[in-house]
């Protein structure tokens, strides 16, 4: 925890800004939709992860989307099928209720759970897994949802609950319990494509002594600069305007699959071939561009930003 106080407060001696893809899955499946609705199936998530990691992403989050809802993680299959091809850290959100199911997918091959929808009834659940694991185990995951009049408030199970909690005093709070970063969502900007929540970012993230990771609402690459110069974010963290990038085909040097099963997986509805060709949003013309981890952190070091380079075997 120490660490993360000098961390935050020596802006001098900060590490290199990460840039993060996140992964939403239901079952097998790689998702994604708008303000956590209106899903479209895309792929095999563990071999999206494989391509992350081959082309220089920092660390990836798997969020299970439907397991809060279910009260279960089903996401151990793909963490060990990604922890043999990805070695960079990974975070697990979704359906953390208990000490053992944290040990589970730490075992798995997770190095970081994002802890949400149990830990508002039960605040300690944070301080409880900080203790077992350590702080730099435990993220608290803040889904954030901004009213017309300027309430933010968190939401849990996905984005499906309201909970009257004042998402300012919430990050405080569990930053006291004891957990080594947040994982910070704008419900309202996610999967839209306008940018992040900066004024929320930039909030959370002067009031707390630990690495804030901004998520939610990156159209395009300036988008992460933007988070991190305007929300000081730590880490950054995107889904569309990767996955929509590899819409396109990949260089198939040292992969464990080819591009037909990155799409056309066993286990994948392949009715989206065709929306993946019309672009983001199809019809509905949801401003995003697709980006390559490579030009997004040409993007970021152009935008004066420090980002950690591409070392892959």
């Amino acid at each position: 925890m120490d660490g993360h106080l000098r961390y935050k407060m020596n802006d001098s001696k900060k590490a290199p800004v990460r840039l993060i893809a996140r992964l939403d899955v239901k079952g097998p499946n790689l998702i994604k939709g708008i303000q956590f609705d209106g899903h479209r199936v895309l792929g095999v998530p563990e071999y999206f992860a494989e391509i992350y990691y081959r082309e220089g992403i920092d660390e990836l989050i798997f969020q299970d989307t439907v397991a809060s809802l279910y009260q279960r993680n089903g996401l151990h299959d793909i963490i060990q099928k990604t922890a043999e091809h990805a070695f960079i850290p990974i975070t697990v959100a979704g359906g953390i209720r208990t000490i053992e199911d944290i040990r589970l997918c730490l075992k798995a091959g997770a190095d970081k759970v994002a802890i949400n929808t149990a830990a508002i009834p039960n605040p300690d659940f944070l301080r409880q897994a900080a203790e077992e694991f350590g702080s730099q185990c435990i993220v608290a995951s803040l889904e954030v949802y901004r009213y017309a009049d300027g309430r933010c408030e968190i939401w849990t199970d996905y984005g499906r609950q309201e909970t009257g909690v004042n998402a300012f005093i919430w990050a405080k709070r569990v930053v006291e319990l004891g957990v080594g970063e947040i994982m910070l969502t704008s419900i309202n900007r996610e999967g839209m494509g306008h940018g992040f929540d900066v004024d929320l970012i930039a909030q959370v993230a002067s009031n707390v002594s630990v690495p804030v990771i901004a998520v939610g609402g990156a159209g395009n690459a300036q988008d992460l600069v933007r988070a991190y110069q305007e929300g000081k974010a730590d880490a950054v963290a995107a889904a569309s305007i990767f996955h929509y990038h590899y819409a396109k085909p990949i260089n198939q040097l040292n992969m464990s699959f080819n591009e037909q099963r990155l799409r056309m997986g066993e286990q994948i509805d392949s009715g989206n071939i065709d929306f993946l060709k019309m672009g983001y949003g199809g019809n509905y013309a949801v401003p995003v561009r697709p980006v390559s981890i490579p030009e997004a952190k040409q993007a970021m070091r152009d935008g004066g930003i420090s980002v950690r380079e591409l070392h892959v075997a």
